[in-house]
């Protein structure tokens, strides 16, 4: 399940099931989650539930996102699912395989956009 949310002309996409400090959350996402918690713990539950419905392994979980962060166009949420499966210990060549990947369907500039938001953390 994902949010989406509208920072001025940037989209940030938030993977409920992912989020356990409401501070990991980009500002107007943690402040939607502070004011509205019943919403959000309903949001988180719904994510876990989508998260916990098939046999899909964590690794795969990751790099699905990540593409669909990328068919979105957005770079925060891109960033976000590079960065946690970095952490995770995801090879950064598996990473940037999602953006070559992604060539025919959402073609090259897409792509390429994303191959060089995840080179942004993976140069980091």
């Amino acid at each position: 399940m994902v949010i989406t949310i509208f920072i001025g002309s940037m989209k940030w996409l938030c993977m409920a099931d992912e989020v356990e400090d409401t501070e990991e959350l980009p500002s107007t996402a943690g402040e939607l989650a502070n004011q509205y918690p019943d919403v959000w713990d309903a949001y988180s539950g719904l994510g876990k539930a989508c998260s916990e419905a098939g046999p899909i392994d964590d690794e795969t979980k990751r790099l699905v996102k990540l593409a669909l962060a990328a068919g979105s166009e957005s770079e925060g949420a891109v960033h976000s699912h590079v960065r946690r499966a970095l952490d995770e210990g995801v090879d950064p060549e598996t990473l940037r395989h999602v953006a070559i990947l992604s060539i025919p369907t959402l073609g090259f500039p897409r792509a390429m956009a994303t191959l060089t938001w995840i080179d942004d953390l993976v140069d980091e």
